[in-house]
């Protein structure tokens, strides 16, 4: 059966890119500015406050992880208030060495592994927006050492260390996702996935993209009537169904114009266009520009 959460990850490509460790002691905050990009953090020992903007504050504490798909700006601080200081995450890149906040002398209270990594996909942004905004998971065991695999094999230069890197991300993404509820996530894939009907739905269109769906036919299928489908669907989802159709159709038509040696025309059969004028119509009114020139770029 077609899994729609691993065919996102997989479409997103995600590679590894920074990791350090980090620690704190006595009283102390960071402001980190909006980074855009996927980040990551699995907690050592201590504990610390996390506080992203238009979400509740999170208590981090040994064990715990926390992903954020295209981090914001955020504060992260000991549990002791104090006044934070700005740090550009971009500025920290590139050092391996352990980033210290508060008091230098003395063992840390708190020590985490924290890293960024990067979404190859030229339609991250929508892939994304299907995601949590902030992912804090307690309990499970494979996440840290996850990330303490990603952080040990992006130190080494040993053979094949970007795929090893790429599918490391991919499995840590994949695990935080499936820990977290669906019920209580925002509109979105996890969502959509955690209502037996529409998931029902959402495995049809990635399983068959080519296929000839329409609203009836999907609603058939999720044994709904044909309004309760449609509301149900926009509600747990965010698109309504041939919304999400066409995005998840146009994503992989990117991808595979992405990848040189892929000719229009098969492109435009393998999404569900019978032909590649209508298909190079679809793609320019939802692109922006004509699958040629999108193919042609760096």
């Amino acid at each position: 059966m077609v899994d729609p959460l691993a065919e996102v990850i997989a479409l997103l490509r995600p590679r590894a890119v920074f990791s350090k460790v980090i620690s704190g002691a006595g009283a102390w905050a960071v402001r980190y500015s909006a980074f855009g990009q996927p980040s990551f953090c699995t907690m050592l020992e201590g504990q610390c406050v996390l506080s992203v903007k238009k979400e509740e504050p999170v208590t981090l504490e040994a064990g715990d992880f926390v992903l954020m798909p295209a981090t914001p700006g955020f504060v992260l601080s000991s549990r002791e208030p104090a006044v934070p200081v700005f740090l550009d995450p971009k500025k920290t890149q590139g050092t391996t060495g352990e980033l210290r906040h508060g008091r230098r002398k003395g063992p840390p209270d708190v020590r985490m592994l924290g890293g960024y990594f990067e979404f190859d996909s030229p339609d991250a942004a929508l892939l994304v927006s299907l995601l949590p905004v902030l992912l804090h998971v307690r309990g499970i065991e494979r996440l840290p050492i996850l990330v303490k695999l990603v952080r040990e094999e992006s130190l080494e230069a040993r053979p094949g260390r970007e795929l090893v890197l790429g599918r490391l991300v991919e499995v840590l993404l994949i695990e935080a996702l499936r820990a977290t509820t669906g019920d209580s996530a925002p509109p979105g894939l996890l969502r959509g996935l955690a209502d037996t009907r529409v998931a029902v739905g959402l495995r049809l269109m990635h399983g068959a993209p080519a296929h000839t769906w329409t609203v009836d036919a999907l609603a058939r299928e999720a044994a709904l009537s044909r309004s309760t489908f449609f509301e149900r669907f926009s509600r747990a989802v965010g698109l309504p169904p041939m919304e999400y159709l066409l995005a998840w159709r146009m994503a992989l038509a990117k991808d595979m114009l992405s990848r040189s040696g892929v000719a229009i025309a098969e492109v435009a059969e393998r999404v569900g266009y019978s032909s590649a004028s209508t298909f190079s119509t679809a793609f320019s009114r939802h692109v922006g520009q004509p699958p040629g020139r999108y193919a042609r770029q760096p």
